[in-house]
């Protein structure tokens, strides 16, 4: 598997570019941004699988960028800070953060808990590629084909689909979903699941209202199926 594309947002141009060369050099894919504005452009034009970000940058603070990247997607976040205190460490991993780094820092543990975090979302999508008609799902590129047009999906959204590939042809239940996608999310509520259906049936189905390939379940729940006889 190739490695991942990243994105770093930093203010401060030169840490921004010296870290970004040396990652470069590692593998990674890296996209760039030296604040919260230009940060948000990117994620319009790519979904990263995970972002580096420092949080103490003027105009929009990493707290702000960081919960505006949330309400789009639970892109996974690693905190850059040269604030050291513990309760500041637990309340944003708390918050938003998937792991944070103190400056300064070793840029070897950085790599290793960028790998970590990756390691292990990677670990909640097993299905490479499934074909229902249609629909082409690819979860590990986050990536879906709908009638032959490529469609980019949130690293969110791809877990939930490979969930559901996971349990074909059975319904997965609302509570086996919350469990399973947001494993690791304090409070996860249902809610989370009936918005990412609602954006997938947005993003997959010909006509979102009637769904011919992500159903909802007599007895609760969701199921993929490689199609369903258009309703009357």
């Amino acid at each position: 598997m190739s490695e991942a594309r990243l994105l770093l947002i930093d203010d401060d141009v030169a840490h921004l570019d010296a870290l970004a060369e040396r990652l470069a050099r590692d593998g990674f894919e890296v996209a760039k941004a030296a604040g919260g504005a230009e940060a948000l452009e990117q994620l319009d034009a790519a979904w990263p699988d995970l972002v580096i970000l420092d949080l103490m940058m003027p105009e929009m603070d990493g707290q702000t960028v960081a919960s505006r990247i949330k309400s789009r997607a639970d892109i996974p976040i690693l905190v850059l800070s040269a604030v050291a205190a513990a309760d500041s460490k637990a309340d944003l991993i708390a918050h938003f953060a998937e792991d944070y780094v103190t400056k300064p820092y070793d840029y070897a543990e950085l790599v290793a808990r960028v790998r970590r975090v990756l390691r292990r979302l990677a670990d909640q999508i097993p299905v490479e590629e499934l074909a229902l008609g249609d629909l082409v799902l690819i979860p590990r590129k986050r990536e879906a084909i709908v009638r032959g047009r490529h469609v980019s999906l949130s690293p969110t959204e791809s877990r939930f689909l490979a969930t559901l590939a996971a349990g074909m042809p059975r319904a997965v239940s609302t509570e086996q979903l919350l469990h399973k996608v947001w494993a690791d999310s304090d409070g996860a509520d249902p809610a989370y699941v009936w918005v990412t259906v609602r954006r997938l049936r947005q993003k997959l189905e010909v006509d979102p209202d009637l769904p011919r390939h992500l159903l909802t379940a007599a007895g609760g729940g969701y199921r993929l199926v490689a199609d369903e006889p258009t309703r009357s």
